[in-house]
C-alpha cells in the first residue's frame, strides 16, 4: 500500500505545488488519503484535457469506477488500490466522485455557460465536489457543519482556475466565462478570441473575481469547525489559491500569455499571517 500511496503523491507533487504544500502539513494517514483523492480527480481531468481519445478513455474510466463502486478489488492499479484503502478507513460517499465525473463530461460536450448559475453548477461538479470528497478525511463527524463551506471553497478555487487559465482554455477551444457576464460588461467572445485586454475585460474579470472572493469568505467563516490537525492545511490551501487572483492583478490582468502563480516566498509570507 505504501507504493500505491507514493504513486498518488507523485501525481499531486508534479501537478499542484499549491495543494501539495498546503496538505503536506497533515498527519501521514490523512495526507495519504488526500493524495489518493487528488489522484482520482487529476486522472479524470487529464483524460478530458490531455487524451487523444477522451470519449473512449472516459468511458473506460467510468467502467473502472463502476467496478470500484461495486467493491471489486482492483489491486492492478495503485490509484484504485489507494482509494479503496481510503474508503475502508473513512466514511466516504460515492456521490461527489460521481458528480466529478459528470463535471468532466461537461467539458467533453463543449458546453456553453449562458448564465452565472450555469457556470457555478459546472464549478460545483468539477471542484465543489472535491471539498465534499475531502471532508471525511479532514473533519470526520463535522461533515454537515462544513458541507456548505467546503463546496464554497471548491467553487472559489474553480473560479480562480478559470480566471487564471483564460488563455490556456482558449487554446483548447473552451470558454467558461458566462455569456451574460460578458454582455453585462460590454465584452464578447470575438474580443476574447483576439486576446483583447481592455477596460471591459478587466471589469468583467473583476466581477467574477469578486464572486470568487465572496465564496472564499463564506468558506473561511466555517473553518473553525475543522479539527486542529487539518485547520492549517485547509486555510493554507484557501489563501494560497486566493493569492492567484492577486497575482493576475499584479501581471496587469494578462491571462493570455502569462500564467499567474504564487511564489514560494509569497506562500511563506501568507503562512506567516496565519500562524
Amino acid at each position: 500500500m505504501k507504493e500505491a500511496y507514493q504513486a498518488c503523491e507523485d501525481i499531486i507533487k508534479k501537478h499542484s505545488k499549491t495543494f501539495y504544500k498546503a496538505f503536506s502539513f497533515l498527519p501521514e494517514e490523512n495526507r495519504n488519503a488526500v493524495w489518493a483523492i487528488y489522484a482520482f480527480c487529476r486522472r479524470v481531468d487529464d483524460i478530458v484535457d490531455e487524451s487523444q481519445n477522451p470519449e473512449a478513455e472516459l468511458e473506460k474510466f467510468k467502467e473502472e469506477f463502476s467496478r470500484f463502486a461495486s467493491g471489486e478489488h482492483m489491486s492492478e492499479s495503485p490509484y484504485w488500490a489507494a482509494l479503496q484503502d481510503v474508503f475502508q478507513r473513512y466514511q466516504m460517499e460515492l456521490a461527489p466522485f460521481e458528480d466529478m465525473i459528470t463535471g468532466q463530461e461537461m467539458d467533453l460536450s463543449g458546453r456553453i455557460y449562458y448564465s452565472i448559475n450555469d457556470f457555478e453548477s459546472y464549478c460545483y461538479h468539477v471542484a465543489g465536489t472535491v471539498g465534499l470528497m475531502l471532508l471525511p478525511v479532514l473533519a470526520p463527524g463535522k461533515e454537515q457543519e462544513l458541507r456548505d463551506g467546503a463546496i464554497a471553497l471548491g467553487i472559489a478555487m474553480q473560479y480562480t482556475n478559470v480566471l487564471r487559465d483564460i488563455g490556456e482554455d482558449l487554446d483548447r477551444n473552451r470558454v467558461y466565462l458566462p455569456e451574460d457576464v460578458l454582455k453585462e460588461h460590454g465584452y464578447s467572445k470575438s474580443l476574447l478570441a483576439g486576446n483583447v485586454l481592455n477596460s471591459s475585460f478587466i471589469s468583467m474579470w473583476e466581477s467574477l473575481a469578486k464572486r470568487a472572493e465572496a465564496h472564499y469568505q463564506e468558506a473561511m467563516e466555517t473553518m473553525y469547525h475543522y479539527p486542529s490537525y487539518s485547520l492549517l492545511p485547509v486555510q493554507s490551501a484557501a489563501i494560497f489559491y486566493r493569492g492567484i487572483l492577486d497575482s493576475v492583478r499584479a501581471n496587469g490582468y494578462n491571462v493570455f500569455s502569462e500564467r499567474a502563480y504564487v511564489s514560494e516566498w509569497q506562500k511563506e509570507k501568507l503562512l506567516a499571517n496565519l500562524v
